[in-house]
């Protein structure tokens, strides 16, 4: 493939969502595809998330992420349905970030049978790039105060303050806006980070220890973002983490950053900053370092072409081969005694028993598929 093909990225365009529900049996659903012309770049896909667990995990509580109604231009979920018998089900939403997610509660089971639910959501994306050649335009995308508020505030596992602080102030010394100090972000988290394989799942995102740990920090994609996410609200750039899962494989032909099928491990964090007449742009320094670890066999070295060229598409690219649920942190689960969860990525619960492992869907009891349908 020409190496030009890989700094290709699409444009983008719009979704809401209602709700009305049958026994056992929900719906909430948008403007359908034939509003989303192929021609414009549009893909749908139909993502299904299915969750079986035995009867003696009865009273059990699950709660799987539902993806975004509408994010900007490139991303549209023209439907969402589900069956859960036995369960009490509802689509609800978590405090603070808008988080939606699928609420399953099952009191008891039906004796001698599993409880199970599935969840489908279909979903048209199309890929975005942002014209960062272009000089930003009084007319470009804009984002309300409220919001860029919101996404300068530190979580519990972004501080903004402290190690994370003084670190952005290094980094972005003598940069004279906030583009070039994303950019001098960006490259320096692509610089100091590794992709750890040994990490389960996607991480956590305890940005302050990493920064403690020194060197070559290692990580996944919700430790590594995160990371870039904090330094740039410690810089006074909004940033935010979007939290989804992969759909497909790469047309771009980057091995490392798609799946499709089984997508039940293929969980992804990507991020994005805020920049006054580009709007959101969208970065995702993690995805370089699993191109360097994971695209061939023994990994490549940064030097590589493959990886230079993912480097350069991935700041103000993505390909939308991928599908985010929210942009939400220390996220409450309704109904559920525990502590909030860092982000909402995976299915979550609860049984009898105690709490499932949400970064093992074998154990827990759950699978998701992706398949491409128009």
């Amino acid at each position: 493939m020409d190496r030009r093909s890989f700094l290709k990225a699409g444009a983008a365009a719009p979704v809401l969502a209602g709700t009305a529900g049958i026994p056992g049996l929900a719906r909430a659903g948008a403007p359908g595809a034939e509003a989303l012309p192929a021609a414009e770049g549009w893909r749908v896909y139909e993502v299904t998330t299915e969750v079986t667990l035995p009867p003696a995990a009865a009273p059990a509580s699950v709660w799987v992420p539902i993806t975004a109604g509408r994010i900007g231009d490139y991303q549209r979920t023209l439907s969402t349905t589900w069956a859960a018998p036995g369960a009490r089900a509802e689509d609800a939403r978590a405090p603070g970030y808008d988080v939606r997610m699928l609420a399953l509660n099952w009191p008891a089971a039906a004796e001698g049978q599993p409880l199970h639910a599935t969840l489908t959501n279909v979903v048209a994306l199309r890929d975005r790039k942002a014209d960062l050649g272009q000089p930003p335009s009084s007319r470009g995308p804009r984002e309300s105060a409220e919001t860029l508020r919101e996404y300068l505030r530190p979580t519990q596992l972004l501080p903004t303050d402290g190690i994370v602080k003084a670190t952005a102030q290094q980094i972005t010394a003598g940069a004279p806006d906030d583009m070039t100090r994303a950019r001098a972000l960006y490259e320096w988290v692509v610089d100091h980070t590794c992709r750890e394989a040994s990490v389960r799942g996607c991480g956590v995102g305890d940005v302050a220890a990493m920064l403690r740990a020194g060197g070559i920090m290692g990580g996944k994609c919700a430790d590594i973002n995160a990371l870039f996410v904090a330094l740039a609200r410690a810089s006074g750039i909004p940033a935010r983490d979007a939290y989804g899962v992969r759909v497909d494989n790469s047309a771009y032909g980057f091995k490392a950053m798609g799946k499709a099928g089984d997508i039940s491990k293929a969980q992804h964090c990507r991020a994005e900053f805020y920049n006054a007449g580009y709007g959101w742009v969208p970065v995702d320094p993690a995805d370089v370092r699993k191109v360097a670890l994971e695209e061939v066999p023994g990994g490549l070295p940064m030097t590589h072409w493959k990886v230079r060229s993912a480097r350069a598409m991935l700041f103000g690219a993505w390909e939308m081969n991928w599908v985010a649920y929210n942009h939400g942190h220390d996220v409450a689960l309704p109904g559920s005694k525990a502590a909030p969860v860092p982000f909402l990525m995976y299915p979550n619960g609860e049984t009898v028993a105690g709490t499932l492992d949400s970064v093992d869907p074998a154990a827990f009891g759950y699978r998701i598929a992706s398949r491409r349908i128009a």
